[in-house]
C-alpha cells in the first residue's frame, strides 16, 4: 500500500493595501516629520514669500503696493542686466572648466601613488586649506596678491626692470581696471587643487573595480589613454554632482565680489546676486530684489534640469554599453 500524502491547499498572500503600508511606515514618517517641518519653515516659506513679494513694491515697515509684473519688466530693462549676466556667465564657465579638469587630474595623481601612506598624507594636505574661512582667503588675495605692492605687481616690476621697460608696462591695478577685474576674481583660489572636490573624484576612482583596470591593460590602454577612456567615463557621476554644485554657486554667489570690488569698477564685475543684495539692503527695494531672486531661481532650476537630463552619469554609460 502506498501512503497518499495529504494535499495542502496553496497558501494565498493578501496584498497589503495602502492603509496597511502607511500604518507600517507610520513610525518612519513621524521621525521624518520634524525635518520636513523645519525645511518648510526655513526654506519653502521664505521662497513662497519672496515669490509673492516680487509682485509688490514695498519697503520693510511700509505699506506694499501691488505692481504685477512691473518688477520683472524693470529688471529685464535694467542697465545692469546684460552686463551682470555676462559677468556671471564668464565666472561660471571658468569655474566649470576648473572643477572638471584640475581636481580630477590631482585626484588621479594621488590615486596612482604606489604608497598607501603617501596617498593618505597627500589627501590630508590637499584637504587642510578648507579649514581656512573663505573670507580670509579672499582678503589674503586682495592684500597680498592683487594690491599695488602685492606679489603680482612685485613680479611685474622686477620683470620690467630686467627687460628695461617702464614698470607701468606690466603692473596693473588688478581689481580696479575693467580689463583685469573679472580675471582677477576668477583666479582667486589658484591653483584650484585644494578642497573637497579632490576627495569626491578620488572616491570615484577608488570605486572602479580592479577587473576594469586589468581589462584595460590587457587591451593595451595605459597612461593618458586609459585615463580618458576608462577613468573619466566611470567618474561621470562625481563630475555631474560637482558640475551641478558649481552652476548653483556660480549663479547665486556674490560674496567674493562684494568683498573685493562691490561690483566695480563701474559695473564691470557686477553679478545678478550682488545687484539683488544692493537693491534689498542698500536701496530698500525689496520687491524688486525678490523679482531678481525669482529670476535667478528659474535660471538655476533650468540649468539643473538640463544637467540632470543630458549630463550622463557613470551608471548611464555602463547601462548603454550592455
Amino acid at each position: 500500500m502506498t501512503a497518499i500524502a495529504p494535499q495542502l491547499a496553496p497558501r494565498t498572500f493578501e496584498r497589503p493595501t495602502l492603509m496597511m503600508q502607511l500604518r507600517a511606515a507610520s513610525g518612519l514618517y513621524l521621525i521624518l516629520a520634524p525635518t520636513f517641518v523645519l525645511l518648510a519653515i526655513f526654506n519653502v516659506v521664505p521662497f513662497v514669500w519672496a515669490f509673492v513679494s516680487s509682485f509688490y513694491e514695498f519697503e520693510i515697515g511700509e505699506s506694499s503696493t501691488f505692481v504685477g509684473l512691473r518688477n520683472y519688466t524693470d529688471y529685464f530693462h535694467d542697465y545692469t542686466f546684460v552686463q551682470s549676466f555676462g559677468n556671471m556667465l564668464f565666472l561660471t564657465i571658468f569655474a566649470l572648466i576648473v572643477v572638471i579638469v584640475v581636481p580630477l587630474a590631482v585626484a588621479k595623481l594621488i590615486f596612482s601613488l604606489t604608497s598607501e601612506r603617501a596617498s593618505y598624507i597627500y589627501r590630508i594636505l590637499f584637504l587642510v586649506p578648507i579649514v581656512v574661512p573663505s573670507v580670509a582667503t579672499i582678503l589674503i588675495w586682495q592684500g597680498l596678491i592683487y594690491s599695488d605692492v602685492g606679489v603680482l605687481n612685485s613680479i611685474a616690476h622686477g620683470l620690467a626692470y630686467v627687460l628695461g621697460k617702464h614698470p607701468e608696462t606690466f603692473t596693473h591695478g588688478w581689481l580696479n581696471e575693467p580689463r583685469t577685474v573679472l580675471w582677477a576674481v576668477a583666479f582667486i583660489g589658484f591653483p584650484f587643487c585644494a578642497g573637497i572636490n579632490i576627495l569626491i573624484y578620488y572616491a570615484g576612482l577608488t570605486s572602479i573595480p580592479d577587473s576594469v583596470h586589468e581589462a584595460a591593460l590587457l587591451d593595451g590602454a595605459s597612461g593618458v589613454k586609459k585615463f580618458m577612456l576608462v577613468d573619466v567615463p566611470l567618474v561621470m557621476s562625481q563630475m555631474k554632482l560637482l558640475v551641478m554644485l558649481t552652476i548653483i554657486g556660480g549663479v547665486q554667489g556674490f560674496e567674493n565680489i562684494l568683498i573685493l570690488t562691490r561690483g566695480g569698477p563701474g559695473f564691470n564685475s557686477m553679478v545678478p546676486g550682488l545687484w539683488m543684495y544692493f537693491n534689498a539692503f542698500s536701496f530698500q527695494k525689496f520687491g524688486y530684489a525678490c523679482a531678481i531672486g525669482v529670476v535667478l531661481f528659474v535660471v538655476i532650476m533650468a540649468l539643473t534640469i538640463v544637467n540632470l537630463k543630458y549630463f550622463r552619469s557613470a551608471e548611464d554609460i555602463t547601462a548603454a554599453k550592455r
